[in-house]
């Protein structure tokens, strides 16, 4: 019993390591979506007088979300993996993200990528248009979107790390999750 257990434990924690490796076999190939949560923040919650256009009003990255994003970006350039293009939310702390992770890539702020404000539910046009992009893109490098928690529960359905990336495709209804990057 106790082996059985030792195995058990021991194949939790290689399991993220794999499906990252699994994530960057992917991108070294290109052509894919990656849906990325913003860094390491400051908090939990936003400010109740939350205003997407005022960072001083939101989370911002820590200094450790900082040294986060900045390894992102050495990581897609160490390990090989082509963006094409980034894709960001208006918030500061996604915008801050991207900025220190892909120094030399486009950097274009796209509003459906921003979290529904007060709670509500993410906008059905907004998903649309998020939808839009995964389905129409053919290209060979990759392209990365900025997000938040709340945006990329509702394409997915499924929850990320702050710093994770998740590789989709279009699915029925949501975005498909082929693979996930841990970035520590």
């Amino acid at each position: 019993m106790t082996r059985f257990v030792l195995a058990a434990a021991l194949f939790l924690v290689t399991l993220p390591a794999f499906a990252t490796e699994v994530g960057w076999a992917l991108l070294r190939e290109g052509g894919q979506v990656v849906l990325l949560r913003h860094a390491y923040t400051l908090g939990t919650t936003d400010s109740d007088a939350f205003d997407i256009e005022d960072c001083a009003t939101q989370r911002n990255l820590s200094e450790r979300g900082k040294l986060q994003a900045r390894k992102m970006g050495a990581l897609f350039a160490a390990r090989a993996a082509p963006v094409d293009k980034v894709y960001s939310s208006r918030l500061c702390r996604a915008r801050t993200t991207a900025e220190l992770a892909f120094q030399r890539i486009p950097i274009e702020t796209f509003p459906p990528l921003d979290p529904p404000a007060g709670g509500a539910e993410y906008d059905a046009q907004a998903r649309a248009d998020v939808l839009d992009i995964v389905r129409n893109y053919r290209g060979s490098d990759n392209i990365v979107l900025v997000t938040d928690l709340a945006v990329i529960q509702a394409l997915t359905g499924r929850s990320a790390r702050e710093g994770e990336a998740l590789i989709v495709d279009p699915g029925a209804d949501l975005l498909a999750v082929h693979a996930r990057i841990i970035f520590n």
